[in-house]
This record gives structure tokens, C-alpha cells and sequence, in this order.
């Protein structure tokens, strides 16, 4: 079992990329795309009975497993093998879910539509996966390390990004004048070897150097 004080420690740290709260789970449905979302990242866990300004309501850890559970192995494509942990308080208890990084990427959640849908974590939300982004968890689950092979549209990207911030798909097409195809593909290989990455925001994506 956690002890109060490493619970209390995890709750002082709010929600960010590797913590979720959730006062209490009222939809396997729902959390699926949580679950989902640290998956596809970097693995996470999220405190039920825990509400959002960090006020512990304590939970019935059984009936939250179950509607976890559900949503792990039933909503979510892959299946994703969470772990479980309790922490008390005073008379309060805590459930503290393991979400591990899945090494079966990209991994989708059911939607509401009944369609099945992708989600990476980006700070503290969980945020639908591009097709670029799609395609880089793609090849981190492959294992394809293939060398990359740079040619005058690779280096452009590269000279562009060390005298500025960032750009963003259109503009890299029109900086090297290739299609959307082509760049989408160019940059997977890129960020796949980590020579730049992928900034995600629930508005925009951009591209910026490692």
C-alpha cells in the first residue's frame, strides 16, 4: 500500500503529462481515452478520489476497478495491462492506477461515435493523435531504425529550424515546395530518430529541433 505522505507528495504536483485525477470513474467509456493517452506517451498513472483542486473524496475501490478494468481491456485497442495500488488517508482511500507505455503503438480508445480513436498526453490533457503523430508511434512500435538519407529537402528543414523556433506542416511544404505526403514522412523519419520533435496543442501541431 502507499503511504499518505507519497500519496500527499503526488497530489502537490497537480495534473501534468504523467497524472491524471478523477474523482471518481463514471464511465469505462470516458476513461478509456485517459488510459489511451499515457499509452501511446510515456505511461502514467491517475488517483481516483482525488478531485481536481486536489480535495481527496476517497473512493469504492472495487467498484472502480471494474469500470476500469472495462476500459483498459474492452475499450481500448490495444488492450492496455493497468496495475492498481491503494492509499489511505484518515478514512479515505485513494485508488492509484498504473498505466503503463504501451510497446503495442498507437493504441485507440472507443469514441462516443463508436469509431475508434487515438490520444497522446500533452501536459495535463489528453489530446487526439495527427496522422503524422499516428505514424511516429507506428514506427516506435515497428522498431525501424532504418538510416536516415538526407537529401536538400532534410537539410532545408533542418537550416530553416536553426535560425527559427519552429514551423508547421504547410510551411515546411512551402519552404522545400513538397507535397503534404512527402513531408509527413520526412518528418516521421526525423522525430523517429530524434532529430526534431513533435509539439502537439489540442489547435495546433508544430515541429521544432531536438
Amino acid at each position: 500500500m502507499i503511504s499518505a505522505r507519497q500519496l500527499q507528495q503526488w497530489i502537490e504536483e497537480g495534473e501534468h503529462d504523467r497524472q491524471d485525477f478523477k474523482e471518481t470513474i463514471s464511465s469505462s467509456l470516458k476513461i478509456a481515452k485517459t488510459i489511451c493517452s499515457f499509452a501511446n506517451t510515456r505511461g502514467g498513472r491517475i488517483l481516483v478520489g482525488v478531485r481536481d483542486n486536489k480535495a481527496i473524496r476517497g473512493v469504492q475501490a472495487e467498484e472502480e476497478k471494474h469500470m476500469l478494468d472495462t476500459a483498459a481491456g474492452f475499450f481500448c485497442k490495444e488492450p492496455v495491462e493497468i496495475r492498481y495500488e491503494l492509499a489511505e488517508i484518515g478514512t479515505k482511500q485513494v485508488l492509484v492506477v498504473h498505466v503503463p507505455k504501451s510497446d503495442k503503438k498507437p493504441v485507440y480508445a472507443r469514441g462516443d461515435d463508436h469509431q475508434w480513436w487515438a490520444y497522446i498526453r500533452v501536459a495535463d490533457k489528453s489530446v487526439l493523435a495527427s496522422k503524422l503523430v499516428l505514424d511516429v508511434l507506428r514506427r516506435e512500435s515497428s522498431g525501424d531504425s532504418n538510416l536516415i538519407q538526407f537529401s536538400s529537402k532534410e537539410k532545408g528543414l533542418l537550416e530553416y529550424l536553426e535560425k527559427n523556433e519552429r514551423i508547421q506542416l504547410k510551411q515546411f511544404c512551402k519552404l522545400v515546395n513538397i507535397s503534404p505526403w512527402r513531408a509527413r514522412k520526412i518528418l516521421v523519419n526525423l522525430i523517429s530518430a530524434g532529430v526534431i520533435r513533435v509539439h502537439t496543442t489540442e489547435k495546433v501541431e508544430f515541429y521544432t529541433l531536438s
